[in-house]
């Protein structure tokens, strides 16, 4: 018998299940393309971002001009780089794991995960350089395939895009392939 009773109000539950996330995430998505014409994503609102900095910095030439950068021109698409909705929508995300944590009294403070301390040690400066550089490689790998795993996993795969289906199986593949070189096949006895 399990003796940890989860609350009654969702909001304040640790882990909810990931069939009823997942169909909110899809509902999500459907109002999202209902209301504003365009898929859930992250990774472009990084690009406009860097815009408006290289136009507020007095660059903008480098953005919308006739010397614009080729990467911004064809991102950007002559738009004024702007804080928009997937700005906030990255946004949130920060500010709504926050508020998840607090209102599930969820104070976990683990820093370094078990897996990895019996793999690569315990400090922290190296877990956190780890995930700075796993991030930064997620985020050039995102931009390379036009959308990241929001914009091809979750938006692209309700459209039943191939090139995102192609870029989900290949994420997982090569999520599995790591896992294995980084942890090997003794890392599953030190998962918790």
């Amino acid at each position: 018998m399990n003796s940890h009773i989860e609350p009654a109000n969702p909001l304040r539950r640790k882990r909810w299940n990931p069939y009823v996330v997942g169909v909110l995430i899809g509902v999500l998505s459907w109002l999202t393309f209902l209301t504003m014409d365009k898929a859930l994503g992250t990774s472009s609102s990084l690009v406009h971002v860097a815009g408006l900095i290289e136009t507020v910095t007095g660059n903008a030439d480098k953005v919308t001009g006739p010397a614009a950068n080729s990467y911004f021109a064809k991102e950007i698409n002559e738009k004024t780089p702007m804080f928009d909705w997937q700005v906030f929508l990255v946004i949130g995300v920060f500010i709504g794991a926050m508020v998840s944590s607090r209102l599930s009294g969820d104070r976990s403070t683990e820093c370094v995960p078990g897996l990895w301390t019996w793999r690569f040690g315990p400090s922290k400066a190296m877990r956190y350089a780890a995930a700075f550089f796993g991030g930064a490689v997620m985020l050039f790998g995102a931009r390379m395939a036009g959308g990241c795993t929001s914009g091809h996993g979750i938006s692209g795969g309700l459209q039943l895009a191939v090139s995102s289906w192609t870029f989900f199986i290949a994420m997982f593949a090569s999520g599995v392939a790591m896992a294995f070189g980084l942890f090997g096949k003794g890392g599953r006895h030190h998962v918790v």
